[in-house]
């Protein structure tokens, strides 16, 4: 009886340990912010330079334009997984004429830099086509990309 109840405190003993150390990770937070920040040593960020038009494989990136430059997202969806027209926050890019969508479920947006700053640009569409006959999801495919325009 003795021998069950020490196995059964160790037990527990490492029971609590294991998960104190749940969630004790140090490096952040695990979702992120999606914000790029240049470091205060660096006069200028670490991003790419952009190349005609940013698309659905673009998400995730950070990428830099110099004033007066302009940036192009085509997102290509469908009726049935539509994108939500493209937002920006934050400031050094005003947003320009991106010509016509031709396909229901595409975004198209276009942003021209005017002064130095950081924009976070986003859209999302639905994981799982909608379709009332058929069971579906609630999940999002989010797009995120970060436009730095650099001081001069």
């Amino acid at each position: 009886m003795r021998r069950t109840t020490h196995t059964r405190t160790i037990a527990l003993a490492a029971l609590t340990l294991l998960l104190a150390g749940c969630g004790a990770q140090s490096g952040g937070d695990a979702g992120g912010s999606g914000t790029v920040s240049p470091s205060p040593t660096s006069s200028r960020p670490s991003c790419a330079t952009v190349k005609g038009e940013l698309g659905a494989a673009d998400s995730g990136h950070t990428y830099c334009l110099a004033p007066g430059e302009t940036i192009r997202v085509s997102l290509d969806g469908t009726t049935r997984r539509p994108w939500t027209p493209v937002k920006s926050s934050g400031t050094g890019l005003e947003a320009t004429n991106s010509g016509i969508v031709l396909q229901p479920g595409d975004a198209s947006a276009a942003y021209r830099a005017v002064s130095a700053g950081t924009v976070r640009l986003t859209s999302s569409r639905p994981l799982c086509p909608s379709d009332p006959a058929r069971v579906s999801c609630d999940g999002l495919q989010e797009w995120t990309v970060t436009v730095v325009v650099p001081k001069a």
